[in-house]
């Protein structure tokens, strides 16, 4: 039974050039598990916004939505609140009261339902997620994952027919993503739930879905099951962005030997490896160390805490950052990575320790000295950074800042704009604009402040695999142009491709470090889905290129 049908679709925003939608057509059966995925701005957030009347954007829209046979606009709007439940991107966004239990019961308390009702079924829920242990707790003493799961619950409190979710696990750390994954895989498996989510890290969700669609400039480019995306892209364009985005076993696969259905999960991968390839007598070349015996960045016995009765939050860190080196951090949801950045960029004061920012102490920093030619800091919220109603007159309050003419003005915003390939969104609101789309126009409002050391809060977050490509060439000229970069990061296949050292962060502060070969094939968890598929033949391999090549290099197995 269809629980969606889309018939010729078609959506534009205010005052934009080109459609956000362009004539979907498609349908959802009834307990289905769909991933939705494409590059940022393809119209997937629009697309699942329009599908809940309460979150749908305004502009023109053309074509026809059914839920459950019928037309969407004609169903109660308290029908849909309880019958879609929407999760988004951003966790506090979601949240609306201060307390767990109050969070978990505010949607039933304002669709009427009777206080023995909601008690029951807020008990349900919190047993089924195991809140138990936080349900009388402030909702800001939450990490991210446990925000999340929260709003997840007070979603299924309501017992909903349609889950949709809008990148649901771009803030969570890989064990809290793969945690979260599996209680959805969970709810459509047991409770036959129809599951709709977007999403932009699919090694997790690739293996649990029935079908993906893959969106390409508002129209469906493919629509298919995942052992079959791969071929259904390649006919559309052998070269498709997207195919740089499947799951590492697929793309291995695909690489190697392109026949029959693909791999999807890290065992199957290894499977397919174990069957088919030799294992490593030859290795790839000895990872040599980057940068120079400087340091741009030096936090020594460095101490933080909120509040004065509140716990440590920084306990003796110990960090130095090369001059010249991308150093990426990872690590848990609230272990204090963000604060490092924080306090290292000057918005937070440590009580305690020494730091030093390109051979100067912080605090002999006066005035707006240590932003103007020395730091820039790109925040995890990207939103937090635009102030004006068009991502130019942003830009050019930067410049005005600095104290740049009208002709120099433009051909700064110019160069920056081409860099990051940002030019048609300068005239958008950045409010209006994708999360990746923000992140690009953000991280161009930092470059023209020209610092030599740049600080990077989850510079991934909510941008797609191509996208991601370009970021890390990005980096690599920034390096060239002799910047250092200190980058906090959950995507984990990110920091593998990108950094010349990693770091693990975990209770205030960093418990190991190595170059990126050592520090993921030492891991079991903070690790490549690359090394897992891979560990068995080849130890050291932590990208899909690794794998690929060293499979290439030792050759197949004889018939």
């Amino acid at each position: 039974m269809e629980i969606f049908r889309v018939e010729n679709l078609i959506f534009k925003y205010p005052q934009a050039k080109r459609q956000a939608l362009d004539g979907l057509s498609f349908s959802v059966q009834s307990g289905e598990f769909v991933t939705l995925c494409g590059q940022s701005g393809c119209g997937k957030t629009t697309l699942l916004r329009l599908l809940k009347p309460e979150l749908a954007p305004h502009g023109e829209k053309e074509g026809k939505i059914f839920y459950q046979g019928q037309a969407l606009e004609v169903f109660d709007r308290a029908d849909t609140a309880a019958e879609i439940g929407f999760v988004l991107q951003q966790p506090e966004s979601q949240i609306v009261t201060d307390k767990v239990w109050h969070e978990l019961a505010f949607g039933l308390e304002n669709l009427g339902v009777p206080s023995e009702v909601i008690r029951r079924r807020v008990g349900e829920m919190a047993g089924f997620f195991g809140i138990e242990e936080w349900f009388n707790k402030d909702v800001e003493e939450l990490s991210g994952g446990q925000k999340q799961l929260l709003n997840l619950a007070s979603v299924m409190v309501m017992q909903p027919k349609v889950l949709i979710l809008d990148e649901p696990t771009s803030q969570l750390d890989p064990i809290a993503a793969a945690d979260f994954i599996y209680t959805l895989q969970r709810l459509n498996r047991e409770l036959g739930l129809t599951v709709i989510l977007s999403e932009h890290r699919l090694e997790d969700v690739f293996p649990v879905a029935d079908r993906v669609m893959v969106m390409d400039e508002g129209k469906i480019a493919a629509f298919d099951n995942p052992r079959k995306i791969a071929g259904a892209l390649k006919k559309v364009d052998r070269d498709h962005p997207m195919l740089k985005a499947l799951p590492c076993a697929v793309r291995v696969f695909e690489a190697l030997k392109p026949k029959g259905d693909s791999p999807l999960t890290v065992k199957e991968g290894r499977l397919f490896l174990e069957e088919n390839y030799k294992s490593d007598t030859k290795e790839l070349p000895a990872e040599k160390p980057e940068g120079s015996n400087e340091y741009a960045a030096k936090l020594k016995d460095v101490w933080f805490r909120y509040e004065k009765d509140t716990p440590d939050v920084l306990r003796g860190l110990n960090l130095s950052v090369k001059t010249g080196e991308h150093y990426c951090i990872l690590g848990g949801n609230g272990t204090g990575k963000t604060t490092s950045l924080n306090v290292l960029s000057g918005l937070n004061k440590a009580y305690a320790g020494k730091i030093n920012v390109l051979g100067k102490k912080i605090k002999d920093y006066k005035g707006n000295e240590l932003y103007r030619g020395t730091l820039a800091m790109l925040p995890q919220n990207p939103q937090s950074v635009f102030f004006k109603n068009t991502v130019l007159e942003d830009l050019e309050e930067i410049c005005s800042a600095l104290g740049y003419d009208d002709k120099k003005t433009k051909a700064e915003i110019s160069a920056i704009s081409q860099r990051l390939s940002i030019d048609r969104l300068l005239n958008s609101h950045p409010f209006d604009l994708s999360g990746g789309e923000q992140q690009k126009c953000a991280l161009a409002k930092m470059l023209l402040l020209k610092p030599r050391l740049l600080l990077l809060d989850e510079p991934t977050k909510g941008i797609d695999a191509f996208a991601k490509l370009n970021l890390l060439e990005l980096l690599k000229e920034l390096k060239s142009d002799g910047i250092t970069i200190l980058t906090v990061t959950h995507d984990i296949e990110f920091a593998a491709l990108s950094a010349d050292r990693c770091a693990l962060f975990f209770d205030g502060e960093i418990i190991s470090q190595d170059l990126p070969h050592e520090f993921f094939s030492q891991n079991s968890f903070y690790t490549t889905a690359a090394n897992r598929i891979a560990r068995s033949l080849y130890p050291k391999a932590i990208t899909c290129e690794d794998v690929i090549e060293l499979c290439l290099i030792n050759g197949e197995k004889d018939a």
